[in-house]
């Protein structure tokens, strides 16, 4: 069992093979999660993966589905 010590202040300093298992660095988040009287840490996600696709889409507001569809798939709306 790998121990830290909890200061006055309720601080602890998180031991070194803990945070290089986790993959945390200076500067980054960790979550503390409780299940089942065990309490979890891990390294938490500041930034969704999906953010960077968010409003990719806009220009296409509005327009209905089955009008892309027949959009994408190259058929005259005309008809």
């Amino acid at each position: 069992m790998i121990v830290a010590k909890v200061t006055s202040k309720g601080q602890i300093t998180i031991p070194k093979k803990i945070r290089e298992r986790l993959g945390v660095h200076p500067g980054e988040t960790v979550g503390f999660e409780e299940k089942n009287n065990l309490l979890i840490i891990s390294k938490a996600l500041t930034k969704s993966p999906f953010d960077k696709w968010a409003g990719k889409l806009k220009h296409l507001e509005g327009k209905l589905s089955d009008d892309l569809v027949k959009e994408a798939r190259g058929h005259d709306n005309g008809r």
